[in-house]
């Protein structure tokens, strides 16, 4: 799924797609831009299908083969594509989540479940030797001498 498709389609099909809202995706690639220094080779996707294939990696699961397959790119490609847009949107501190202790208030009424986990002793059938025949080493051994050769 390139931009040059996705950008046509409604609002509500658009977050649909991708996971966020159009305007959120617009601040992103922004920031991608801002944040990706342009230096060396040009890349062949463009901030806006760089930032839907790490979207697509981390809204659908899917493999990174499969992505590069789609993008016409390779799975290395790929890879370096992601780690870089998630470098430089974390860098950027706008699309951080809360910490731990931001996000657990101290207003927040906490319920413990106990659980008893430990073992039950399981009624399992008793051994005996009533059923089994039982031969001695010394009987055996005198069988195999008596035999003629």
């Amino acid at each position: 799924m390139r931009y040059a498709i996705i950008k046509k389609v409604s609002d509500k099909e658009f977050k649909r797609a991708t996971g966020v809202e159009r305007s959120t995706f617009q601040t992103m690639v922004a920031v991608v831009e801002q944040g990706l220094r342009k230096f060396g080779r040009p890349t062949t996707l463009n901030y806006q299908d760089q930032l839907l294939l790490t979207l697509m990696y981390w809204r659908e699961y899917r493999t990174e083969f499969h992505i590069g397959i789609a993008y016409g790119v390779s799975e290395s490609t790929v890879c370096r594509t992601i780690q870089k847009i998630e470098h430089v949107l974390l860098k950027s501190k706008q699309f951080h989540l809360p910490g731990k202790k931001a996000l657990q208030s101290s207003e927040t009424t906490l319920e413990i479940v106990l659980l008893d986990a430990r073992e039950q002793p399981i009624e399992r059938p008793q051994k005996n030797n009533e059923g089994i025949t039982v031969a001695r080493n010394a009987d055996t051994l005198k069988k195999h001498k008596s035999l003629p050769i």
